[in-house]
């Protein structure tokens, strides 16, 4: 079939490039990127600040495209999709979490867990959203609002909701970027606790090399590539 890509990755990148044009002319930010992840695996994107480590995510997220190469997630070529091609691939397979949470102000926990589900139609969803939000260690504050949460109640609101849907790939951008350090452990498990019971690929963001050095495989990144 036409997309398919019929290997045992889950998620492959080949001859990945993004350029943009600055006023002092084109800049590479990533260059000849290669990499195949497998089912399952937990790996790192690790490197300093620069080094092009989210935007390699986005491009593998499907959140951009590539000035050259392609992206193959979970059997389909991001690369030959279109925008909302993408976005109905991405709210199938994927799951994000983020540095800075992203939840929905107006919605409570239990809402901002049901929303993936009730988007792509699923039955169930508030009993789903429950189980998951259960499994964090937040079934007392299935009404608690954002603003009503602590950085660390937030961003397990955001870890049940990536997983809620059961993705193939989740991907984590310096998802204990913004808690402090004990704070940061606690959720550091939690994400590799759920990934590890739900089978789920994890693809993390870091430059935490302790964080980094969890994960089955590190890529390192320097100045655009992968070293």
């Amino acid at each position: 079939m036409i997309g398919k890509n019929n290997d045992s990755h889950v998620l492959r990148a080949t001859g990945l490039t993004q350029k943009v044009s600055s006023p002092d002319g084109e800049l590479t930010i990533l260059e000849n990127i290669n990499l195949q992840v497998t089912k399952g695996q937990s790996v790192a994107i690790a490197g300093e600040s620069g080094a092009g480590k989210s935007t390699l995510l986005a491009l593998l997220a499907g959140l951009d495209l590539p000035s050259a190469g392609e992206v193959w997630l979970d059997g389909e070529s991001l690369t030959t999709l279109d925008e909302d091609g993408r976005a109905a691939l991405r709210a199938r397979r994927v799951g994000f979490v983020f540095q800075s949470f992203h939840l929905i102000p107006s919605l409570n926990a239990l809402e901002n867990v049901m929303l993936p589900l009730e988007l792509l139609g699923r039955d169930s969803a508030q009993q789903r959203a429950c189980e998951v939000l259960a499994d964090v260690g937040l079934e007392d504050r299935l009404h608690h609002y954002p603003r009503q949460l602590s950085g660390g109640e937030r961003q397990r609101v955001a870890i049940a909701r990536a997983f809620v849907a059961s993705p193939a790939v989740l991907f984590a951008d310096e998802p204990t970027g913004n808690l402090d350090s004990k704070t940061g452990k606690r959720i550091a498990d939690l994400l590799f606790d759920l990934n590890d019971r739900l089978g789920t690929t994890l693809v993390l963001v870091t430059h935490d090399r302790t964080l980094a050095e969890r994960c089955d495989r590190v890529f390192e990144m320097e100045a655009g590539r992968l070293l």
